[in-house]
């Protein structure tokens, strides 16, 4: 459905369709949920549902594209203006960690998306990888880091930000503690950091 087409009302009510499946996806996983669960949780009537959203999985697809948009936007807005490529990728990380402390359904669903979609679950990491490799490119050409293989190492921030922000944010919902933080990122930076 191609948004642009939509009154305010329209995009309001597929809005609160997104944040309805988003709470509903995320309690209760993507096999159990159903069309009517996300209706009754968006206080709109079955039969709208449809209007927005052809099947359960579109409204799911859709959730994973918007919440990669969202946070890519959320790291770029922080990572701005910040003239260390260090820095900049520290404060990309932060804010990673904010978003699966204050979005914990967000996360699971795309955790989910590994099951219910492996080329969306493919897609989604590979958007947030192309980041990783932009700014690692900057940062080995200004001089800043080491000249090593982009992808495996976007890969593995990626993994470190994974972990660290599963184990602290969705599991303990606490922010990532600050000795944790240096210590994951004393690991990066040392072996990133050319001398």
């Amino acid at each position: 459905m191609d948004v642009k087409n939509l009154t305010t009302k329209g995009l309001e009510t597929r809005e609160k369709l997104l944040c309805a499946a988003e709470k509903v996806f995320g309690s209760k996983g993507y096999y159990e949920a159903s069309i009517v669960n996300i209706t009754q949780e968006a206080n709109v009537a079955h039969g709208t549902f449809y209007n927005y959203f052809p099947t359960k999985k579109d409204i799911f697809d859709e959730l994973i594209l918007k919440f990669n948009r969202e946070l890519r936007l959320i790291i770029k807005e922080e990572m701005k203006g910040i003239s260390s490529y260090e820095e900049a990728q520290r404060r990309g990380f932060q804010a990673f960690f904010r978003w699966v402390k204050d979005r914990p359904n967000l996360y699971n669903i795309v955790q989910q998306a590994v099951v219910v979609d492996d080329n969306l679950y493919r897609w989604y990491y590979a958007k947030l990888a192309n980041g990783f490799l932009k700014s690692l490119s900057a940062g080995m050409e200004a001089g800043e880091f080491k000249r090593l293989d982009k992808e495996t190492i976007a890969y593995c921030l990626m993994s470190i930000g994974q972990f660290l922000g599963m184990r602290w944010g969705y599991w303990e919902e606490k922010d990532v503690p600050e000795d944790v933080f240096e210590a994951a990122m004393s690991l990066i930076f040392e072996g990133l950091r050319k001398r």
